[in-house]
């Protein structure tokens, strides 16, 4: 039944439906795949989460609870197909408990965690650089031919693909702004342009006077590939290209990004988190939340506060110091005074 039902998905991004493909050939045709239809019940289902549960995978690794969530979830809406074809009346993955995902929380790399992971190799799942670090990094790169686009994601906030399927007529750089209008998504080695995240990921970024001078040099830079290139060049529009003009593919930016990190010694983050980083580099700067849900069009102001204002260590100091200065200042202003009893 849920082989047949992903031949029915024709509308969902590549990536979505790679991921249910993933889920039914990995996981429920083996464990669920000799059950006939009409006598799936829910202890079939809730043995399968069991084992899934207890085995771990092939780099050794027990699934995550998020993990477990998403292929019940695919199978939840597999068998809901089958009660609107009216092969089933009752939904057996409906009642079925999961443990609850919780969204990884972003660290910051203080000096503490650096010296464990330089002695321990231990990592956050989710880390972001300090203010010096991203400096260190971007300084690093600072040369390399996408160096406009590591500046870009890292204090702007593309996403992968964002920044893959931004082209040249998204952007303005006399009036120092650029549209996300489309992005690059890799299904393996295929790559298909799609519509932004959401609805609130098709946005306007404003951009800063250096940005827009690295936008240009590297517009400079482009152009004189192309003249090198000559009839090898394809004029594709992209902004960010191979060295004949061919459109990046997303996971080029992955492997680039790791490399250019471990080459920079830093401790390593995900090509992602420098997105993390945008978020609380722009938090204390000053800008407030709801312009930096904007910036990273997020549908949601709950899921910008949660995910990246864990990280704003500095921001957190200054507030736990302007607290107490505050208070040993009333301190000051009123003299100890001795109280007694009635």
């Amino acid at each position: 039944m849920a082989a047949a039902w992903l031949t029915t998905h024709t509308r969902i991004r590549p990536t979505t439906l790679r991921s249910y493909q993933i889920h039914v050939d990995r996981h429920l045709v083996p464990h669920l795949g000799r059950i006939r239809l009409n006598d799936l019940t829910g202890r079939h289902i809730t043995a399968m989460i069991d084992t899934m549960a207890a085995t771990v995978n092939r780099y050794g690794r027990l699934p995550t609870p998020a993990t477990l969530h998403r292929i019940r979830a695919t199978l939840r809406s597999a068998l809901n197909a089958a009660i609107r074809e009216g092969l089933l009346t009752d939904n057996p993955a409906r009642h079925i408990e999961v443990p609850t995902p919780r969204r990884p929380h972003a660290q910051v790399w203080t000096t503490g965690r650096v010296h464990t992971w330089q002695e321990t190799g231990q990592r956050p799942t989710v880390a972001v650089w300090t203010t010096d670090q991203t400096a260190a990094f971007l300084k690093h790169v600072a040369d390399d031919r996408l160096a406009a686009m590591w500046w870009l994601i890292a204090l702007r906030g593309l996403r992968r693909g964002e920044a893959a399927g931004l082209r040249w007529v998204d952007v303005d750089l006399d009036a120092g702004i650029l549209t996300i209008e489309q992005q690059r998504v890799a299904n393996g080695s295929t790559v298909a342009v799609a519509p932004p995240k959401t609805a609130a990921s098709r946005r306007l970024i404003a951009l800063d006077q250096h940005t827009v001078r690295q936008l240009r040099e590297h517009q400079r830079r482009q152009r004189a590939e192309q003249r090198t290139a000559s009839r090898a060049w394809t004029a594709s529009g992209y902004v960010f290209v191979t060295d004949t003009g061919q459109p990046l593919h997303p996971d080029f930016l992955t492997r680039r990004f790791r490399h250019l990190v471990h080459d920079s010694g830093l401790p390593p983050v995900r090509l992602h988190d420098l997105r993390h980083g945008a978020a609380s580099l722009a938090h204390c700067a000053g800008v407030d939340l709801k312009a930096v849900q904007a910036q990273l069009g997020h549908s949601s102001i709950v899921l910008t506060a949660d995910t990246y204002t864990s990280v704003l260590t500095d921001l957190l100091v200054h507030a736990a110091e302007a607290t107490a200065r505050l208070v040993l200042a009333a301190a000051k202003r009123n003299p100890e005074r001795r109280h007694h009893a009635p």
